[in-house]
This record gives C-alpha cells, sequence and structure tokens, in this order.
C-alpha cells in the first residue's frame, strides 16, 4: 500500500504520552494491543500519542516497534512510574535543515549567547541588561528559580527545604522532590519527542552542555516554571502522598493537552533558534512517514481512566524501582 504523508495527524494534534509497565505491547492484526500482568488488555489508539515510555516488566514484539517507528511515535524505556529514563528510539523528518540550523547557531558564540538570551527572557519577564555574561545569566536564572520554589511553596503551605533527595532511595525523598522530579521526567519525554519529530538534535543544548539529552533540558525549561513546578506543588499540598507518582504523571497528561503543549513546543523552538521555517518541509512530514493506523482504534476526547484503564497501575509484588540515577538535570 502506498504511503500517504497526510494520513497522519500532525504533532500537535497528538496527546503527549502513554505509560505501560508490567505487560507485553504487541501487534495484533493492524492494531496495538497492551496485555498487562492482570491479565487484561487494552487496545491502543496508535496514531494518536507522540510519546509512549515502557517501565518496568514490559515487552514488546518486533512489529509492535517497527509499527511505533513507521507511525513516528518516540518509544522512551524508562524506570518505576517513568520517573528513571535508560534509553530511547528515534523518530522525525527526514530533513536536516533545521538540525543545521541549530548547529550554526550554537557554533556561533554571538548567535549562542542571543539564543539564550532568548530562552530566558520567555522564562522570566526581567530584562537582561545588554552586555551581560553567559555566568551572570545563569547566576540570575538561579536565583529566579530559588525563588520560583519558595514562591510556590508560600502558595501552596508546602514545605520546602530545598531541591534534593537521595537518588539510591527514591521513596526515601520528601513528597515535592518526588513530584517534580516525576513531572519533570514527563515534561522531558514530551520536549524530546517533539525535537526529534521536528529534526533537531537533542544533544546540542545552548545552556546545559556536554549531555546527550542537553537540547532537551533547554526546551524544557521553558515551561517548569509555568507547568510542572506549580503542578507539582498543587497536588502535593491535597495531603495525599499515596501513589504520588502516578497521580502526578495522569496530571501531567491532562494538563499537557489542556495546555496544548505538543502544539507548542515546535514555534517555541524556532523563536529562540530565531530560525522561522527553518526546514522547509512540507507541514505533514512533521506529523510522521507511513500512513494512519486509526483504524484499529480510537477514543474520543482526551484518554482517561474511565476511557482507557492505564496500564501503568502498579502489581503486587511488582519489580521494585532499582538503585538508578534520576534524570533530572536540576540535581547535576
Amino acid at each position: 500500500m502506498p504511503r500517504d504523508l497526510h494520513a497522519l495527524p500532525r504533532l500537535s494534534d497528538r496527546w503527549s504520552h502513554l505509560y505501560l509497565e508490567h505487560g507485553r505491547l504487541e501487534k495484533e492484526h493492524e492494531a496495538l494491543v497492551f496485555l498487562d500482568a492482570k491479565g487484561g488488555s487494552s487496545r491502543l489508539p496508535l496514531d494518536q500519542f507522540a510519546t509512549i515510555l515502557l517501565g518496568p516488566g514490559t515487552t514488546l514484539t518486533h512489529a509492535a516497534a517497527r509499527m511505533l517507528a513507521d507511525n513516528n511515535t518516540l518509544l522512551l524505556w524508562s524506570g518505576e512510574e517513568g520517573v528513571r529514563f535508560y534509553s530511547y528510539g528515534t523518530g522525525g523528518t527526514h530533513s536536516a535543515s533545521r538540525l543545521l540550523t541549530q548547529a550554526a547557531a550554537w557554533a556561533a558564540p554571538d548567535r549562542r549567547l542571543a539564543v539564550i538570551r532568548r530562552m530566558y527572557a520567555k522564562r522570566f519577564p526581567e530584562i537582561i541588561p545588554a552586555g551581560t555574561t553567559l555566568e551572570s545569566i545563569r547566576a540570575m536564572e538561579g536565583n529566579r528559580v530559588r525563588n520560583l520554589y519558595r514562591s510556590e511553596a508560600a502558595r501552596t503551605g508546602v514545605t520546602w527545604t530545598g531541591r534534593n533527595y537521595d537518588q539510591a532511595s527514591w521513596h526515601r525523598a520528601d513528597p515535592i522532590n518526588r513530584a517534580l522530579s516525576a513531572a519533570n521526567s514527563c515534561l522531558y519525554g514530551i520536549c524530546h519527542a517533539a525535537i526529534l519529530t521536528g529534526g533537531y538534535s537533542p544533544a546540542i543544548g545552548f545552556i546545559h552542555t556536554g549531555k546527550q539529552l542537553s537540547f532537551v533540558y533547554d526546551v524544557a525549561d521553558l515551561y517548569k516554571a509555568a507547568i510542572t513546578v506549580p503542578m507539582a506543588f498543587d497536588i502535593v499540598a491535597t495531603g495525599q502522598h499515596e501513589e504520588l507518582e502516578r497521580r502526578v504523571r495522569m496530571r501531567c497528561r491532562d494538563e499537557f493537552y489542556r495546555q496544548r503543549l505538543l502544539e507548542r513546543v515546535l514555534p517555541d523552538i524556532a523563536e529562540v533558534l530565531d530560525a522561522g521555517d527553518a526546514g522547509g518541509e512540507i507541514p505533514d512530514e512533521l506529523a510522521g512517514t507511513a500512513e494512519s493506523l486509526a483504524g484499529g482504534g480510537s477514543i474520543g476526547g482526551l484518554p482517561g481512566e474511565s476511557q482507557l484503564p492505564d496500564p501503568g497501575d502498579p502489581v503486587e509484588n511488582g519489580d521494585p524501582p532499582e538503585p538508578r540515577r534520576i534524570l533530572d538535570p536540576d540535581m547535576e
């Protein structure tokens, strides 16, 4: 069957992410099905997710992986509750135009500093004086972030002692640090999916450098102050800390959709890079490179627990969390 670039929804039309754990993801006819450890099955609307996070105890077939790749859905292998990050698949456009634009902006010192200034300008209202050095800008940003945490703590009444926890003992951390890391982890996955879909490199960062996901951290920082930080404080302020990470993950899914986050990421990247329409591809190339498989099943509206059972529900006697390092550049 010939491929139709216009058959897939654009990235902005998709839901943000789906988290799966303790089960098997496989192809059934022309659809994806997740078989959970309790014997249940969920038919997944393949063309509606930008990212699928595979948590502990998950397996997938070769056919399922191929379907996701053809549909330009990013696969992330994560730890329990999606708060650890191990590996990722591929996705994105066939064009290198945006990657070359990003690399050129990074390689020229003046242009790189201009990108950093635009990134900070989108996050904070204060005007950065001309001639301010990168070191000074970073110090200003650190003060602003600390003030943000303190103001959110005062607003919600949540006790705040700083951004810290024992990375080898996740559940010993206080609830607000766990909530922040869980929310940021979801945010990184969505930004990562958009970056790859747009044809940019996740490694070529401007503020964060030297990591394979430096640009992911740069882009995610554009939204933390407005989305994940207040969200985490609001959730912890309820005092309901049972299944905290799962509640954060579900709230992220709803909030990302409500705020049309996927619709905003690529235009915001183009703005901070001063790139305009750097790609020059046809718009639908950003949506994928294969025909839609929506006929296999679809769900009207935003997926919720009453519509699509969350296979991420913990399983009794499931795998304990591994003492791995948590992906969170705030802790770098």
